[in-house]
């Protein structure tokens, strides 16, 4: 997956990427943390996504990692419940 910084600043990034769902799922967890503004679009399915992170405190880079660590902590949550069951 590619990811291009297109606009970095302390408090609002601009991303371009390729996966929709990375995108979506990202989002979800960036707004659970009461960002300010988080949401990603695409002109057309040939081009990439664009998606706008802005910050009110902190900054962006903390808060997509925050983000991440969430999302994964959560996916092995959802994996260690399968393999028990198995």
């Amino acid at each position: 997956m590619n990811i291009d910084v297109t606009l970095a600043e302390k408090d609002d990034v601009e991303l371009k990427m390729d996966n929709s769902t990375v995108a979506e799922l990202l989002r979800v967890y960036l707004n659970a943390q009461d960002v300010k503004f988080a949401a990603w679009r695409r002109e057309h399915p040939s081009k990439p996504i664009i998606m706008r992170i802005q910050t009110s405190s902190g900054t962006v880079k903390k808060a997509v990692s925050d983000a991440v660590l969430a999302i994964s902590k959560d996916l092995d949550s959802i994996l260690n419940t399968f393999v028990k069951k198995k």
